[in-house]
C-alpha cells in the first residue's frame, strides 16, 4: 500500500482542516511536536502538510500474526510510520537516534511529547526526550494539536468514526540558546514545559501534570479523579493561558482539503 493511496482515502473520510500551516519550514529540519489524542493522530497530521514527516510506531504493530496484522503493519508502513521497539531499557534512546538521524538529513519528524496517548482528552506532562532531540539536533520545534482525533477514535475503537478533523500549526520554537546543553536535566525539562505549554495554548486542553502513564495507570487501578495531585495550572507552573477550543474557520467550515 503506498502512501500516494492512502493519503486520499483517509482526507475523504476525514475532511482536515488546518490553521498555521505557513508555519511548517519549506524546507530543512524541524521537530513536529504534538498533542497525542487518538492512534490516527499520525495518519491525520500528514494528511495537511506537504512536505513527508514520519513519526515512530511500536514495533508490535509490524509484527502481528495473521492477515490483520499483515494489513495492520502494510498500513503502518504505507503511512510513514518507522517501527521502534520500545520494550527495554535502551528503548527511548532508540526512538531518539531514529528522529536525530531523519534530523540530520533536513527532514520532518514528528513525536508525540506525552509519550503515550491521552487517556481522557486532557494534556499530560511531557518527556523530555523532545528536549534532547532539539538541543542535540538544532532543529526548532512546530508544536501542532490536534482537533477531535479522540472523538473520532476513542480509546479502544480501532475503526475510527468518520467526522471531520481539524489541525492547528504553532509558531516554530527556537531553543538553539541552550545548545550543548542537553545533559542538563533542568534546561530539559525548562524547554519540555516550553513546548507543552504552547500545545495547552493551541489546543485549549485541560492540563494535567503527571505523565500520561501515570494517569493510564491510575485509571486502571480505579484510583478516583478527585485524588489526583495538585499543583501546576499550566507547565511550568505559569498561569493559565486564555484560550478556547479550536474550531474550523468559518470560510473553511463546509470545504473540503484538495
Amino acid at each position: 500500500m503506498k502512501r500516494v493511496f492512502v493519503g486520499p482515502i483517509l482526507k475523504l473520510m476525514f475532511r482536515p482542516w488546518v490553521k498555521g500551516l505557513e508555519n511548517i519550514p519549506a524546507e530543512g529540519a524541524a521537530i513536529i511536536a504534538s498533542n497525542h489524542l487518538a492512534v490516527i493522530d499520525s495518519f491525520v497530521l500528514p494528511l495537511v502538510i506537504d512536505r513527508e514527516i514520519v513519526f515512530i510506531g511500536k514495533s508490535e504493530y509490524f509484527t502481528g500474526k495473521g492477515i490483520k496484522g499483515k494489513l495492520t503493519a502494510k498500513f503502518m508502513r504505507g503511512v510513514g510510520t518507522i517501527p521502534v521497539d520500545r520494550s527495554g531499557g535502551k528503548a527511548s534512546e532508540a526512538a531518539l537516534r531514529t528522529g536525530l538521524q531523519r534530523l540530520q538529513d533536513g527532514e520532518l519528524f514528528g513525536i508525540y511529547p506525552e509519550g503515550t496517548r491521552s487517556p481522557d482528552a486532557r494534556l499530560y506532562r511531557g518527556k523530555t526526550g523532545v528536549a534532547r532531540l532539539a538541543l542535540e539536533s538544532g532543529a526548532p520545534v512546530v508544536p501542532v494539536a490536534m482537533v477531535g482525533t479522540n472523538l473520532a477514535q476513542p480509546i479502544g475503537k480501532r475503526i475510527p468514526k468518520i467526522m471531520r478533523l481539524g489541525v492547528i500549526i504553532g509558531e516554530p520554537l527556537d531553543f538553539s540558546r541552550y545548545q550543548g546543553m542537553e545533559s542538563d536535566r533542568f534546561i530539559l525539562r525548562s524547554v519540555t514545559d516550553e513546548i507543552m505549554y504552547s500545545l495547552m495554548s493551541l489546543s485549549g486542553q485541560e492540563y494535567v501534570d503527571i505523565y500520561a502513564a501515570t494517569a493510564k495507570a491510575r485509571i486502571a487501578a480505579g484510583v478516583p479523579r478527585d485524588s489526583e495531585p495538585k499543583g501546576a495550572a499550566a507547565p511550568g507552573g505559569r498561569p493559565v493561558p486564555q484560550v478556547q477550543v479550536p474550531e474550523p474557520p468559518a470560510q473553511e467550515a463546509d470545504a473540503k482539503v484538495d
